[in-house]
């Protein structure tokens, strides 16, 4: 069920006396559905308040998030270290990090007669997110929310946050998945099929090229937002500019290279993820060379030279390992992502597939933009 269908069956005054459990100030006086997020359900609250007239409130998909109490332990850590930081060395442009809200008995989260898991976060006034870059103006905007979110979190050690989601970002455990999956399954045989299973059998062997570096000390552990694609990015609706990364509960110990890799892989497809014209997707070396520019402007303080040696071996595995996901959740029967209908996971993993070949293809490309702006 996602936020829109919620809203039909429990009704705004069931919805209205959740969001009520977190209000310290001010009448709630509309929710309705937000976002197009494929995983929580997502409203946004509307305030009879001079202080604050909006925050967002969540139902946790605890289906996912099995110990959603150390998503909120995470992202209160979090976005208090990253306050505390912004105090000490204020930034000169507007930078915002969303609060978690606490209901009238000082707690994070609020939990419905059904047992669902709810809580609320700020929201950031005057700000908007995009699902494809509708300007290219943006490009570097979205690198340097990137940049700024690993800064900021830079100096925070890995060990103070719990992993909310094992195996979140592993390839090799995605790709264990998957042939799990394919043996207990006969997919019908069609081109598209055919084609994808072709083109996880002919990339199975390098899946571990990140996790080996890892294992082998070439790649340090730090803690990764593990999902940063563009419409986690908040825009200013004035100065268009980035003001802060959302979606928060993937904040964990990993490695920035799949925040570099998703984030490329998001914003560098100018057809969008959900196209249902798969031919038409390419990978953008340009938007690349912008977006890996604001992320550097603020990054290179901490990146190492065997950082920049995996960029584009992150670059093509996470498109990969998204296409690969998306097609072993449709052939378990589209289990864990939303669907609109029965072949959408088909369709995504089509998108990422011919992502990730439209990289291969300009590899050469790719590694001298990442040579040259070291």
């Amino acid at each position: 069920m996602n936020a829109t269908e919620h809203l039909k069956t429990q009704g705004t005054e069931n919805l209205t006396a959740i969001a009520e459990q977190f209000t310290l100030q001010g009448k709630v006086t509309n929710v309705q559905a937000f976002g197009s997020g494929n995983i929580n359900d997502t409203f946004l609250v509307s305030l009879d308040s001079s202080k604050e007239q909006h925050f967002v409130l969540q139902r946790i998909n605890t289906q996912v998030f099995r110990q959603p109490q150390l998503i909120m332990q995470n992202m209160r850590i979090y976005t208090e270290h990253v306050r505390k930081r912004l105090q000490c060395t204020p930034l000169s442009r507007r930078w915002e990090v969303p609060r978690v809200l606490l209901t009238k008995d000082a707690q994070d989260h609020w939990k419905d007669a059904e047992g669902s898991f709810w809580r609320a976060i700020s929201f950031i006034e005057g700000s908007q997110s995009l699902d494809t870059m509708s300007d290219r103006s943006y490009a570097k905007e979205i690198g340097y929310a990137l940049g700024m979110f690993h800064n900021l979190i830079s100096d925070l050690p890995p060990e103070k946050l719990a992993d909310t989601l094992e195996g979140f970002h592993i390839t090799p455990l995605y790709l264990q998945h998957y042939e799990d999956v394919l043996a207990k399954t006969s997919p019908r045989q069609t081109p598209e099929v055919n084609y994808c299973l072709q083109f996880v059998s002919d990339r199975k062997v390098w899946a571990h090229i990140l996790e080996d570096a890892k294992a082998q000390g070439k790649l340090p552990l730090r803690l990764m937002h593990g999902d940063p694609k563009i419409n986690n990015v908040m825009f200013d609706t004035a100065t268009h500019q980035a003001v802060s990364v959302i979606d928060l509960d993937t904040v964990k110990p990993g490695l920035v290279h799949y925040d570099i890799g998703d984030c490329l892989r998001s914003g560098c497809n100018p057809v969008g993820e959900e196209t249902e014209k798969w031919g038409n997707v390419y990978f953008d070396t340009e938007l690349c060379k912008e977006i890996l520019e604001g992320y550097l402007s603020v990054a290179k303080a901490f990146l190492t030279e065997n950082d920049y040696l995996y960029m584009y071996d992150a670059i093509r595995l996470i498109a990969f390992e998204l296409g690969l996901r998306f097609f072993a959740d449709y052939l378990a029967g589209n289990v864990y992502f939303k669907i609109k209908h029965p072949e959408h996971n088909l369709a995504r993993a089509l998108v990422q597939f011919k992502l990730s070949e439209s990289i291969e293809s300009q590899e050469t490309a790719i590694r001298k933009i990442i040579q040259d702006m070291k």
